[in-house]
């Protein structure tokens, strides 16, 4: 078995900055879906960020990937379909649900819906919904076709801490306790957008790749809710150096300079490319050295909001090593 030895892996663990890009314990889809059968845990790609795939239908197997991530266990997954699994096996569909299916999957969007009695509570952190996606990442797809059933698959990194955009950055928070598919850089690079479509009107509960634009280009004008999701805490994607958000970056890297701090500036870029380079460039600069990072804050009229989420959860999460994010 492939991932057979794990005991042995984890006392050979190495800090992050020891890890080798070059020995990244990758392996083929078909292998993938071999250990997830096995009850093993996979990291593999998505196009919004890399996930820890686990066998939706076996909780001892998502419990692995709560201690793997050090995450909460009353925290909700979202459950990974293939294109041709049906959402009626999950989940109670309704109007609204299907118009944003048919617009938006397989892509960077998740559902939140009435659950069916398929959905362990493993899954739903004992909630009565369900958070669902049709992931468009060829690999994603050929792994869900490949092991035939639901995955569940939040990022592959440690609970609260920048989330992997590439299979190196997975390494490097997991060292070799997981296989990795490599499917090369996210071409998304952030979170999915989240939307509760359970009430009279579908709220967004996270922002991301999908604008709130293009939502209500759908369905129309949206309404508020406040249930448990994923990637909602309010310190979340946190680099270990303390991060300060900024619309001037400049002028707030003159002053830290005044005081003596070393500073490292992460500029802003039009929006796509802010939130595909965003976590990449937050690890690198993580490890910079420096005293203080200082993020420009997206002016993008769509995706400026999901990534200045990212980058407000950060700064408030920054500088903690060691502490575990709250809600």
């Amino acid at each position: 078995m492939l991932a057979s030895g794990r005991s042995e892996r984890r006392h050979r663990h190495r800090d992050e900055e020891e890890v080798a890009e070059g020995s990244l314990p990758t392996v083929t889809v078909a292998d993938a879906a071999v250990l997830l059968a096995q009850g093993e845990v996979v990291a593999f790609p998505t196009e919004t960020v890399y996930g820890l795939g686990a066998d939706a239908r076996s909780p001892l197997a998502i419990r692995q990937v709560f201690a793997l991530k050090g995450r909460p266990t009353d925290h909700p997954l979202i459950l990974h379909l293939g294109e041709q699994m049906p959402l009626d096996d999950w989940a109670l569909t309704n109007d609204a649900a299907r118009a944003l299916g048919a617009a938006f999957w397989p892509g960077p969007l998740s559902l939140v819906l009435p659950r069916t009695s398929a959905v362990l509570d493993e899954v739903t952190g004992g909630l009565e919904t369900v958070c669902i996606r049709r992931p468009a990442h060829p690999i994603a797809q050929q792994l869900l076709s490949a092991f035939g059933h639901a995955l569940v698959a939040p990022s592959a990194n440690r609970f609260g801490r920048v989330s992997a955009t590439e299979a190196a950055h997975v390494r490097a928070e997991l060292g070799e306790d997981v296989a990795v598919v490599d499917g090369g850089p996210a071409t998304v690079g952030i979170e999915s957008t989240i939307v509760d479509v359970t009430g009279p009107r579908p709220a967004i509960l996270r922002p991301g790749a999908v604008s709130r634009r293009q939502i209500e280009a759908i369905v129309g004008p949206l309404g508020s809710s406040t249930v448990r999701v994923s990637g909602t805490l309010d310190r979340h994607y946190a680099p270990r150096t303390g991060l300060v958000v900024s619309a001037d970056p400049d002028a707030e890297a003159e002053r830290r300079k005044a005081q003596g701090q070393r500073v490292a500036i992460l500029r802003a870029l039009p929006g796509a490319s802010y939130a595909r380079a965003l976590y990449a460039e937050l690890r690198r600069l993580d490890g910079l050295g420096v005293d203080v990072l200082i993020a420009e804050r997206s002016a993008d009229p769509d995706l400026g909001e999901a990534i200045n989420d990212r980058l407000a959860r950060a700064e408030r999460g920054s500088g903690r090593a060691g502490e575990e994010p709250t809600g």
